[in-house]
């Protein structure tokens, strides 16, 4: 986010005066005192250059006082910033280089473009906050729809409260076009809900009874029931909103190097501009003070590091922003310039490639009746929250209760039901405690899971899971990009597999426990020319996260494990917007750039020429404030740039 406009500021400095703290951005100069400014400043302008009158260009205290009062409309705030800083032992900053440039511009009688720098400086900076508000506010209108009330059913009465209030486990009631308040489930049969501030997908979502809803989802068309599951301050909404203004405090490298470069680039320039001034006294014999004197004011002006320190941030704030309106939430700015140098991305199966919505196909058991081997079967998957688990305990609802519960992970479970130990997993349960099984049960392309009771095969079942719509199309969007992907996967690998040749894949890994996921990227980054990103859903995947160069979470549907480990989160559990997150990096690290090139091509033009005496303070005003407008309005660009 672009934070105090000066490069030298020290992190606490720029904090301080950050365009997220009351800090005026504008030092202060409302918009009336500006057009004030403005028209004494063009009044003298007219008197001077174009009616030439004489009681006016002939008195010099007169036209002294004249631009004087404009200069200080605009100047004043940009002194107490400079003071303000100096006290803190911070003397090289734009705001002691304008005063310094301006206060020599009137010593030598130049008022005129004294003013003009200040004036037209101030109007930069107005011209930068608008476009930070504008970034900010469009963040803040997807995002900013907590709800300032809940009706909660207490001592046999709807009451209305503040959000805050609500405690988990109470009912609450939402109304036709009202926001859900808090994170619940629906106690109601069905519920209709627009989710667009929470995935920026318009299109309405059914809700059924004991699904999961979440806080800013707008209710549609009849009055609704909920039981909370979260307090507000843990709320989906809160947090998204959280992530969002987090992301300003982590830098990209160039931001970081912009600001670095600046910190020192400043004192430099004002050296030079002192040598300029100074040098020439002993090598010039017609040296003119009052003309080198100028020459190095003409230098300052020209120095100022504002197009930089303003559009950078500027252009990675924008990128966040457009990244948010297209249900994509960066942590950071540093995450946009990694993503854009992504080659290879790594997904894994369940919940990113496919829905993750399982159902019971086929039930094969084996020396047991099909309804008691449902009944041990779904007893013990009651007590698990994998979506597999889920699918079997809706099929058949669990009408027994194991004595001891242990789930291993990526395995299935081990439990104990009336007094019989049971196993219920994948083949790779089996084999671990060294069960037979038939070999037929490997050659399955579907999910199985299996039962064993007292080191006994017992059958098992099938689960078929449906590959999301734009799966293969997010596949393909990718290596149009030049992107590699691969799949990385707990489930069988035949299934896993098959799924990669149907999505076209280039390589894909079945069978794997959450260490071998991290084995197979962490062999994937021994190549240092590879930059990862890593897609997933699960409380398995964090680790997978944590690691690679980029974690990109599935928030839609995604465990919190993974949410809070992603460096992205993709908030319309949609493999298309993995690209979209790339394309987005892309032409924010592009923008970032142009305003790098443009702002170094002109300074170093102008700054030879002012050295040289061939460029004067209206052309270095140019090059400063007109630099840094150019920069600002290109940044802008991303803000309405379309990437789906």
């Amino acid at each position: 986010m672009a934070n105090c406009s000066s490069g030298c500021c020290n992190t606490e400095q720029q904090k301080e005066h950050s365009h997220d703290e009351e800090h005026d951005h504008n030092h202060g100069n409302s918009k009336v005192t500006l057009v004030i400014s403005l028209v004494i400043f063009f009044t003298g302008l007219v008197l001077d250059f174009w009616l030439k009158a004489d009681w006016f260009t002939g008195n010099l205290w007169l036209r002294f006082g004249w631009y004087f009062v404009s200069y200080l409309l605009v100047a004043f705030s940009v002194f107490r910033e400079a003071f303000e800083l100096a006290a803190k032992s911070d003397f090289f900053n734009e705001f002691s280089l304008m005063g310094i440039a301006t206060i020599g511009a009137f010593a030598i009688g130049e008022f005129p473009e004294g003013v003009a720098v200040m004036l037209f400086y101030t109007i930069g900076e107005m011209f930068q906050e608008a476009a930070v508000n504008r970034a900010r506010n469009n963040i803040k209108a997807l995002l900013d729809v907590r709800p300032k009330e809940a009706t909660v059913f207490r001592n046999e009465n709807w009451n209305t409260v503040s959000p805050e209030d609500v405690q988990i486990g109470e009912k609450i009631q939402v109304k036709v076009g009202e926001k859900i308040p808090l994170d619940g489930k629906l106690l109601s049969e069905k519920a209709s809900l627009n989710t667009s501030a929470l995935t920026g997908e318009s299109r309405p979502s059914s809700i059924q009874k004991s699904d999961e809803v979440l806080a800013g989802m707008l209710n549609l068309d009849q009055v609704i029931e909920i039981e909370t599951t979260r307090l507000f301050e843990n709320s989906s909404i809160v947090r998204i909103l959280q992530m969002v203004q987090d992301a300003s405090s982590r830098k990209a490298k160039t931001e970081l190097f912009i600001r670095r470069f600046a910190k020192i680039y400043t004192p430099i320039v004002f050296a030079l501009a002192v040598l300029i001034t100074l040098i020439p006294y002993f090598f010039v014999e017609d040296y003119v003070f009052r003309n080198w004197l100028y020459r190095g004011l003409v230098f300052l002006v020209i120095s100022c590091p504002c197009a930089l320190v303003i559009s950078i941030p500027l252009g990675y704030f924008g990128g966040i922003g457009a990244a948010s309106r297209n249900g994509i939430l960066f942590k950071g700015s540093n995450f946009l310039d990694i993503i854009s140098n992504v080659t290879t991305v790594v997904m894994d199966k369940t919940g990113t490639l496919t829905k993750g919505v399982f159902k019971v196909q086929d039930i094969v058991p084996e020396d047991i009746s099909k309804d008691d081997f449902l009944a041990v079967l779904s007893s013990v998957e009651s007590h698990s929250t994998h979506p597999i688990a889920k699918a079997i305990s809706q099929f058949h609802p669990a009408s027994k209760i194991p004595d001891s519960v242990e789930e291993i992970s990526g395995k299935g479970i081990k439990a104990l039901v009336d007094g019989k130990n049971v196993l219920a997993g994948n083949t790779s349960l089996l084999k671990s405690f060294g069960i037979p099984y038939p070999d037929e049960l490997d050659k399955i392309v579907e999910t199985t899971v299996v039962l064993a009771i007292d080191s006994v095969y017992k059958g098992y079942v099938t689960i078929s899971d449906e590959v999301k719509e734009d799966a293969e199309p997010a596949i393909n969007n990718l290596h149009r990009a030049g992107i590699k992907t691969m799949m990385l996967s707990g489930d069988k690998d035949s299934l896993t597999q098959n799924i990669a040749k149907k999505l076209g894949i280039d390589s894909a890994f079945g069978g794997l426990l959450p260490e071998g996921k991290v084995e197979k990227l962490e062999a994937l980054k021994k190549n240092p020319k590879e930059v990862v990103a890593f897609v997933g859903d699960g409380i398995n995947d964090a680790p997978v996260l944590a690691i690679s160069d980029v974690g990109m979470a599935m928030g839609g549907l995604g465990s919190d494990a993974a949410i809070e480990t992603a460096d992205v989160v993709i908030q319309t559990d949609q493999p298309a917007r993995i690209s979209t997150a790339v394309r987005i990096g892309k032409a924010t690290k592009k923008i970032v750039y142009q305003n790098i090139g443009l702002a170094f091509g002109v300074k170093v033009i102008v700054l030879i020429l002012g050295a040289g005496g061939l460029a004067n303070m209206w052309e270095a005003v140019f090059a400063d404030v007109g630099v840094a407008l150019l920069a600002i309005l290109n940044a802008v660009r991303i803000q309405n740039m379309k990437f789906s």
